[in-house]
């Protein structure tokens, strides 16, 4: 698995062994990108169940300003330091920006003064339906003051998700039994513009 795009773009990223981290092919993270692309530049975001941090490093590469890494898996943890540190040496910027936190997913927390852009959110697929509800209802109290966030939420294509206050706005990927990408806004945005 490689970055895709942007300053850090071939980069092999690390992934623990197992079958406890299921990244993001490459081919859907350059689709979810490719639809990004205009809102990238300069953005903060949170990438929950980060594993390898393919979403968030994928997003710095190709020109966040950083953001924070929620894994709670400590191979994955290891592995995910590592990736940091092997993409800031290619972009030749350091780690600052980037923040890896051994947490729950949601607690989702966040230490910046202003909420983040992007949420990235990739759980494994057998726990969506029970936690989706709970992930929805936290963001939508952290994002409150942001005036357009965007969710990035990774699901089996079989899965239709739906959260009060949210509009799932594009999505991306092959219907069932295929990895599909929810792109959701707060309904508010969307009915605005």
């Amino acid at each position: 698995m490689r970055i895709s795009g942007g300053q850090a773009r071939g980069i092999t990223l690390l992934v623990p062994k197992g079958d406890k981290v299921r990244p993001a092919t490459d081919g859907m993270r350059q689709a979810v990108f490719s639809s990004l692309a205009a809102r990238l530049p300069g953005v903060r975001f949170l990438d929950l169940f980060a594993g390898s941090g393919s979403y968030g490093l994928e997003a710095f590469s190709r020109g966040a300003a950083g953001g924070v890494f929620v894994e709670r898996n400590p191979k994955a943890i290891a592995c995910l330091r590592q990736n940091i540190v092997a993409v800031s040496r290619s972009m030749q910027t350091g780690t600052g920006e980037l923040t890896v936190t051994p947490a729950d997913a949601l607690q989702a927390p966040w230490s910046y003064a202003a909420p983040p852009d992007l949420v990235f959110i990739d759980p494994p697929y057998e726990l969506i339906t029970e936690l989706a509800p709970r992930l929805f209802a936290r963001l939508t109290e952290l994002l409150a003051p942001h005036p357009d966030p965007v969710i990035v939420f990774e699901m089996p294509g079989e899965l239709t998700l739906e959260a009060p206050g949210w509009s799932m706005v594009r999505r991306l990927g092959k219907g069932a039994h295929q990895p599909t990408v929810g792109f959701f806004r707060r309904t508010d945005a969307v009915s605005s513009g």
